[in-house]
């Protein structure tokens, strides 16, 4: 499989955590609360020549913290000097710590062959991509017009909805931004909803694709749902093992490194949701573009791009990706 590329023999490497905290722009708002600031993971592995970095975010609704996620990588670091891809999917759970460390040896990788990470790993060559812009939850007058203000530069914009007034919501977002393509994220609220009707009602509203309409667990609510929008799994769809489980109930899934614990299973999952006949929807939590470079590799394979991470902080790194025109594209 494409995650199996060629991984050099096992070298000795040096393993360094730490935490770092970014303020958002404004505040980020979802149906679980609001954020105004974001802390993520950074981890560098060397081989004592070359370093690589990688960045996680926790997965918050899972329990995950940064304080133990550099426990897990320390932890890990602690009992292997020597290590690779193939190590790590055997012996950390998924999740940001084994992400962290994935996609930093992935760097770490790239630098010492002197290859980029789309040839490294078999990947597209990458060309910019239209990404989705969050409008954040809110009353329908603000977020009408948050999206009337958004739409002058993204094309493709994402809502975030609650379970309730979400018609009122799209409908105004659309008023706001009759031109630009929408998304919507349930985030698992329309357990108790008529979800084809739901669907139907905002379908007149051009929305074509809905996220994570029911829980995590309750996909089989959907078993006979005829839905004219496609429902893509997001939190449902965790690792390549639950897309089996999957297909049946949704027409995509929402791949974000964070979740699936690194490019290498992230790339296992494309694999599998493609094989199963399912369209890919590459996504991120809040992050900064360090984070976005391997989601962005994988994201040449989708149908949606969602990796607006970093524009949605206060500041980027210095060597941030380009998000310009509502595209997204690697700084050269």
């Amino acid at each position: 499989m494409t995650s199996n590329a060629d991984q050099p023999s096992k070298l000795r490497l040096s393993v360094t955590a730490y935490v770092e905290r970014w303020p958002v722009k404004g505040t980020f708002i979802i149906s679980r609360g609001a954020k105004t600031h974001v802390d993520v993971v950074i981890c560098t592995i060397s081989d004592g020549t070359y370093m690589g970095r990688g960045e996680a975010t926790p997965i918050y609704y899972e329990g995950e913290t940064v304080e133990s996620c550099v426990a897990a990588i320390e932890a890990f670091a602690r009992t292997h000097a020597r290590f690779d891809r193939a190590d790590l999917l055997d012996q950390i759970p998924r999740g940001a710590a084994r992400n962290a460390l994935d996609c930093a040896l992935w760097d770490l990788e790239c630098r010492t062959k002197s290859l980029e990470l789309w040839q490294l790993a078999g990947l597209p060559e990458p060309k910019p991509l239209i990404t989705a812009f969050t409008i954040s939850l809110a009353d329908p007058a603000k977020m009408e017009a948050d999206a009337r203000a958004a739409s002058e530069t993204y094309s493709l914009l994402k809502l975030k909805l609650a379970g309730s007034n979400d018609r009122e919501r799209v409908a105004a977002v659309h008023r706001g931004a009759p031109k630009a393509r929408l998304i919507v994220d349930a985030n698992e609220s329309w357990n108790d909803l008529e979800i084809a009707e739901e669907a139907g009602i905002l379908a007149q509203w051009g929305v074509e694709l809905i996220e994570q309409p029911v829980s995590a667990g309750r996909d089989a609510l959907l078993a006979n749902v005829r839905s004219p929008i496609p429902l893509c799994a997001d939190e449902s769809c965790q690792s390549s093992a639950d897309i089996a489980r999957l297909a049946p109930y949704y027409q995509a899934v929402n791949i974000k490194l964070d979740k699936a614990g690194g490019l290498t299973e992230a790339i296992n999952m494309a694999d599998a949701a493609e094989k199963a006949g399912l369209k890919l929807m590459v996504g991120c939590m809040l992050s900064t573009s360090l984070a976005i470079r391997p989601a962005f590799a994988l994201a040449q394979r989708a149908a949606w791009v969602d990796l607006d991470g970093p524009i949605l902080l206060a500041k980027d790194r210095p060597d941030a990706m380009i998000f310009a025109n509502g595209r997204v594209m690697l700084n050269e």
